[in-house]
């Protein structure tokens, strides 16, 4: 985890890398997107790659190919106040902050998932945080008892969503009927984003009819996310976002090594194969559904 937010080059490993070294390279930058675009999921505080790269210098290499601005995103409390510095940092920068799923029964068997949740809120204060999350439900990594801390969690940072008129970011794993029921049983706050969409055509028609935002990352360019491309392909053009959940997920053709804001540019001309929309056009509502999702970045 790199909390360091000095500028540092944003340069390549030295020949002498090995071929594993070699992998965990930043790729090289895309052609840049004629009209520009949000991220709206990264995590700039987590190290994947070699070299670690500040804030600056990765805001500075999204921007060079037409990625304006990002959402910075809290998992912990730790990463959760890196937002708040981030966004004060570098005005490119909205946050959103909150205890993930796979976190929050840890924080219940320390007994600190009150006061965690308790500073969440406090931290969601700021005006450059824009969202609560990420939050949710991951059946594929807890299970068993931990499930109950997960539900709790996800009803009471609903709530903190509602109650300060901000986004709900939510992570889904293995989980999508649970997630809407939850939802529907608490009553969603007005905006709602499921991060890295990874659902069917089933999960995307319940987005469309409840007005919930579906944000594409890196995974649906991938040769067996047929699921994913054939959501997009009848979700609301007016509910669509684009993300690369960065430092993970890298798009085709660099699957498997780090991912940044930079490669957003690939996701987008994948999304534009399969939506057939104009390039430029496309662009254009991904941006204007992103300020509808979190607000201005002014």
């Amino acid at each position: 985890m790199c909390n360091s937010l000095a500028p540092a080059p944003y340069r390549a490993p030295s020949d002498a890398a090995d071929e594993k070294d070699s992998r965990r390279e930043y790729p090289p930058a895309p052609q840049p997107l004629p009209v520009p675009v949000m991220d709206n999921h990264t995590h700039l505080d987590f190290r994947h790659g070699l070299i670690e790269i500040s804030i600056r210098d990765a805001m500075d290499s999204a921007e060079a190919v037409g990625v304006q601005g990002a959402v910075q995103v809290g998992c912990d409390l730790e990463s959760s106040r890196f937002t708040v510095q981030a966004v004060e940092a570098d005005p490119r920068l909205l946050g959103a902050v909150a205890i993930h799923p796979n976190d929050a029964p840890e924080y219940a068997a320390r007994g600190e998932l009150e006061s965690a949740l308790t500073e969440i809120e406090a931290l969601a204060g700021h005006p450059r945080i824009r969202a609560i999350g990420e939050t949710g439900l991951d059946f594929f990594r807890t299970h068993g008892e931990g499930l109950a801390h997960q539900r709790y969690s996800f009803r009471r940072h609903i709530d903190i969503a509602k109650r300060l008129g901000l986004t709900l970011q939510i992570h889904d794993r293995d989980a999508h009927d649970d997630v809407v029921q939850v939802l529907r049983e608490e009553g969603a706050p007005d905006r709602v984003v499921f991060h890295c969409f990874s659902g069917d055509e089933e999960l995307a028609r319940i987005c469309n009819e409840n007005g919930w935002y579906m944000s594409f990352a890196g995974t649906m360019t991938f040769k067996n996310a047929g699921n994913l491309r054939a959501a997009l392909a009848i979700a609301e053009p007016s509910r669509i976002l684009v993300e690369t959940d960065s430092p993970f997920l890298t798009p085709h053709p660099h699957r498997g090594r780090p991912n940044a804001s930079y490669m957003v540019p690939y996701t987008v001309r994948s999304m534009a194969d399969v939506t057939g929309d104009d390039l430029a056009e496309l662009c254009s509502r991904l941006s204007k559904n992103t300020l509808n999702a979190y607000g201005s970045w002014a």
